[in-house]
């Protein structure tokens, strides 16, 4: 997240109260990969709090760079479609999502690949925290990114979950518009009204159960 450590620590403590609220509200299985959503964005803020506290200690500061890259490189891309296929009922889009499944593990092996091979640098620029990095066809992968993430999330049956997609691109087209060097901090920054659109559609699909 963007401005300071103590803001992501916080942040990080908040998502993860609201992860484990919206875990109690399961009750489908079925449902515990989507309702793990807010906990994984609060171990994203507690780690990137981390790399914020640990510049002037490079192995710290290597570690976390590393650890954050993985989660916002990797983790989504494949997380996301898996998620949302486990709880799809209908058929046409649950081949969809088995695509994009498909789409997100191969981006998130092209992404480790890239995770592993290269080093990768932290900084901060502007009060907020740059990653460097570099992958060929950065556009391509960005699409591809978008589609397993966003993508997913407009195929899904649930309207909330349709929601969630519609917020993340949103959040995603102002932080690379006005924060290009830091967008993916940044995008982060939208955790907080994503988590809360999970807990209501697992709190709401609990109810209608």
């Amino acid at each position: 997240m963007c401005f300071s450590a103590t803001a992501s620590f916080v942040a990080g403590g908040a998502l993860g109260a609201a992860g484990v609220a919206t875990l109690a509200q399961t009750k489908n299985k079925k449902q515990i990969p989507v309702a793990s959503i807010p906990l994984i964005f609060a171990a994203q803020q507690a780690v990137e709090g981390v790399v914020w506290s640990s510049f002037g200690v490079p192995v710290v500061n290597t570690v976390a760079t590393y650890a954050y890259t993985f989660i916002a490189n990797v983790v989504w891309p494949v997380f996301t479609p898996l998620a949302l296929l486990v709880i799809e009922r209908d058929p046409m889009r649950r081949r969809l999502l088995e695509a994009l499944s498909l789409v997100g593990a191969l981006l998130g092996a092209y992404l480790l690949y890239g995770i592993i091979s290269q080093p990768i640098v932290s900084h901060i620029v502007n009060c907020s925290i740059g990653y460097t990095y570099n992958y060929a066809y950065p556009h391509t992968t960005l699409a591809l990114y978008l589609l397993a993430t966003c993508g997913s999330c407009f195929v899904s049956s649930h309207r909330r979950i349709n929601l969630f997609g519609v917020v993340l691109l949103v959040s995603f087209i102002i932080a690379a518009w006005f924060y290009t060097q830091t967008f993916f901090s940044v995008w982060c920054f939208f955790s907080a009204i994503l988590s809360g659109i999970i807990y209501l559609h697992v709190r709401r699909s609990a109810a209608a159960r």
